[in-house]
């Protein structure tokens, strides 16, 4: 079945711009050539992976198929409207008890600035906090990283503080700029961005 022959108009996994589905084992040769932008994936992955290969990526995907990760982490691929990958993402970091998620985003460097990045993290949020019952959404980013900072404070998240030389990469620490969105505040950035 192709996939542009499907209605995806109501699939709660689609924004406005794209839609997030599992990974698939054919997806390793793309995610392998992100892997080849050293400076974005030492930020993503706080530090210089070890190089790999498209049939290392291949057995390492393996344990990912159907978004069930290790670690309790949920993983997704993003891609466009039309299909075309362009980065990935995750819920991680759960905790049950006091109801806060946590999400991963990456897209890959030739895909930046076409706003892929906040339509996936809104889907997350809408399955996190709708879905999940969730109460709290937590992120951080490398302070360094201007574009998502700006992202952050775009999407309405607020600034909580700064864990000082809390990662070290590229010979030097790096502070963890905190931000946070709870429920009630996401519900109202919704209710606002759909009246229009």
């Amino acid at each position: 079945m192709n996939d542009q022959t499907l209605d995806y108009s109501r699939f709660f996994w689609q924004g406005d711009v794209v839609r997030l589905r599992p990974l698939r084992l054919d997806d390793a040769d793309q995610i392998f050539a992100a892997s080849l932008d050293s400076p974005s994936r030492q930020v993503l992955q706080l530090g210089v992976e070890l190089p790999s290969s498209p049939e290392l990526m291949r057995s390492s995907d393996e344990k990912w198929i159907g978004c069930k990760g290790a670690d309790g982490a949920t993983i997704f691929m993003i891609e466009t409207i039309d299909g075309q990958l362009v980065g990935g993402g995750s819920l991680h970091s759960r905790e049950e008890k006091n109801g806060i998620f946590s999400f991963g985003i990456v897209v890959h460097r030739p895909h930046r600035g076409n706003g892929y990045a906040s339509d996936a993290i809104r889907i997350l949020q809408r399955y996190g906090f709708w879905e999940r019952r969730y109460l709290k959404c937590d992120s951080a980013c490398v302070h360094t990283l201007a574009a998502a900072i700006a992202l952050h404070r775009k999407l309405g998240f607020l600034e909580e503080g700064t864990r000082r030389r809390r990662w070290f990469f590229g010979g030097q620490s790096h502070d963890s700029i905190m931000f946070g969105m709870t429920r009630e505040e996401f519900d109202a950035l919704e209710k606002k961005r759909s009246a229009g």
